[in-house]
């Protein structure tokens, strides 16, 4: 007699299924309550590919495009896609995913000469002949041994190297046709499911585009960064100086006892690109009146600020800062977001006619008491702190909504330096799966919000989606409003921050809707051997996170 087993889902239903019953079929019985497609599942919290087959009773949750983990997979699936059109049109060729662009992914192409737009436009109707035959993305499960071996036999030493460091004895591989590759997540069943997509030539290489959660049945327009692209060219140019573009590389480093060296030449890029920026205020000392820093959560800007302060008066200038979270409005007048609760991120939450009217008077050369934000009241108090400044000495502030010009508009653009502080890693898991910049902050997050905050992990996860919303809306629309960008990520630091990650991350509970984060960010830490920290020096923007810092 066939087995049977039950499925209980998010909505509060349960079926009966025969045992062997892949997510894929049940899915289908599910597919009119979603908007969009179905592309994954979670198993008892934990994310699940479609082709999966179920064995026993069960909570099952179908997420279709409409989320943030069902349009990773769209994305990840679109990749593998464009990486096998590559692979059959240029069997000798190479392709590599670099790094996020507007809403898009930047790759680049080696064919041993000049890639050409016509390149790029064989490409893209390679992919979509592969997604009108609805090619199957098939999912193979094999012994780990066996997937090295698969990958030795055609060259493809990086993820080797990978999967020697995996402390599994199986793992799933992705077949297109005859193209198969290893990926750091799951896939939709077959190409078909990818009818929204472009590629755009953007030299040297181009951008895979595609659509978002918010609207799915489109691509969004788009919008040229070319100060963001530059940013991450520089940060590719700091992996080829450190010779450490990807997981292997740094665990190799970590493996030969070279990341000593390794951890002193990051922190000296960082230093001299810190001594660059301060040498462009300087050159521009007599209009450089303000000096805004922003960038997202966990991105460096408090020591950032503090390391910029120490250079401008290497450079014989004295700034004086001065804290944006100070000028809070009290608690009751706090805007709330669509849930309801207190958003503190919204430019409103800040006091903006008592900012304006002090940063007025301060470059004015007059007196000012500035206020002291009492978190614990939610209430602004004021302890007798003066401050008087003249024309050598800029105001340093740093804030989310530093790139906003409502954030300062009392002050002429002429007499502000606008700086956008960000963690683009420069490593990458291999040549086509990339580390997001998300992932890596919100692992610094979990580390300091346990270190600082008495946050546990399941907190920081909690937040994060709010977080992220917030970064949407108040940063990202600004970054090209920089006049100079920061890349504050240190290749080294995911090495680090792994040993006090990690067993924050593992006492998430399996009950808990955050379980299914904190295992995919413990899979993604497991690429990494850990690094002793007692070499990060103590000015390191690392220390904002892992505590003993000297700024603080």
């Amino acid at each position: 007699m066939q087995k049977m087993i039950t499925v209980h889902f998010a909505n509060g239903m349960e079926q009966q299924y025969a045992a062997g019953t892949t997510l894929l079929e049940i899915s289908r019985h599910m597919a009119g309550a979603f908007s969009s497609p179905i592309v994954v599942a979670l198993v008892n919290n934990e994310y699940k590919d479609l082709q999966v087959d179920i064995q026993d009773d069960c909570n099952v949750d179908f997420l279709d495009l409409n989320t943030d983990p069902g349009m990773k997979v769209y994305q990840r699936s679109l990749c593998f896609v464009m990486i096998t059109a590559v692979c059959e049109l240029f069997p000798s060729g190479e392709v590599t995913v670099e790094h996020s662009l507007d809403k898009g992914l930047y790759c680049e192409l080696y064919l041993g000469r000049k890639v050409t737009a016509e390149d790029v436009r064989h490409i893209e109707q390679r992919v979509k002949e592969i997604v009108a035959e609805k090619r199957p993305l098939v999912r193979k499960v094999l012994p780990i041994q066996e997937a090295i071996e698969l990958f030795e036999a055609t060259g493809r030493e990086r993820k080797v190297k990978l999967l020697r460091r995996l402390n599994r004895d199986k793992v799933s591989i992705y077949y297109c046709g005859d193209v198969c590759d290893y990926f750091y997540g799951n896939m939709v069943p077959h190409a078909g499911y990818l009818p929204i997509f472009e590629l755009s030539y953007y030299p040297p290489g181009f951008i895979l585009r595609f659509p978002t959660k918010e609207n799915v049945h489109s691509l969004p327009p788009f919008k040229d960064q070319p100060k963001l692209a530059q940013i991450f060219s520089e940060a590719e140019q700091w992996g080829e100086i450190l010779d450490c573009g990807y997981v292997g590389n740094l665990n190799e480093h970590i493996e030969k006892n070279n990341i000593k060296d390794l951890i002193r030449v990051a922190e000296a890029l960082h230093e001299k690109k810190l001594a660059q920026i301060a040498d462009f205020i300087s050159e521009h000392r007599k209009t450089a009146r303000l000096i805004l820093v922003s960038g997202p959560s966990s991105s460096g800007k408090t020591t950032f600020a503090q390391r910029l302060r120490i250079q401008l008066r290497v450079n014989g200038m004295r700034p004086v800062p001065i804290s944006l979270d100070d000028y809070f409005v009290n608690r009751e007048y706090t805007p709330r977001d669509e849930t309801g609760a207190f958003d503190f991120e919204a430019i409103e939450a800040i006091d903006l006619k008592l900012f304006n009217e002090h940063i007025t008077r301060l470059l004015s050369g007059e007196p000012v008491e500035l206020p002291s934000f009492n978190f614990a009241t939610g209430q602004r108090e004021y302890r007798g702190n003066v401050i008087q400044i003249d024309k050598e000495q800029p105001l340093i502030i740093e804030g989310i909504h530093g790139l906003n010009e409502r954030l300062t508009q009392s002050v002429s653009r002429d007499y502000k330096v606008k700086i956008y502080v960000s963690a683009l890693t420069q490593l990458s898991i291999d040549r086509h799966n990339r580390i997001p910049t998300t992932d890596a902050r919100l692992i610094r997050r979990i580390v300091r919000d346990n270190q600082f905050r008495g946050y546990d992990a399941l907190r920081t996860l909690f937040l994060w989606p709010s977080v992220r919303r917030g970064e949407e809306k108040n940063i990202f629309p600004f970054q090209e409003e920089a006049d100079m960008m920061f890349n504050s990520a240190l290749i080294y630091e995911l090495a680090v921050l792994k040993k006090y990650a990690q067993p924050l991350l593992e006492k998430i509970g399996s009950d808990r809707p955050e379980y299914a984060e904190a295992r995919r960010m413990l899979n993604f830490l497991e690429y990494f051997m850990c690094a002793d920290d007692s070499e990060v020096p103590p000015n390191s923007i690392l220390r904002e996170f892992i505590g003993q810092s000297c700024f603080y």
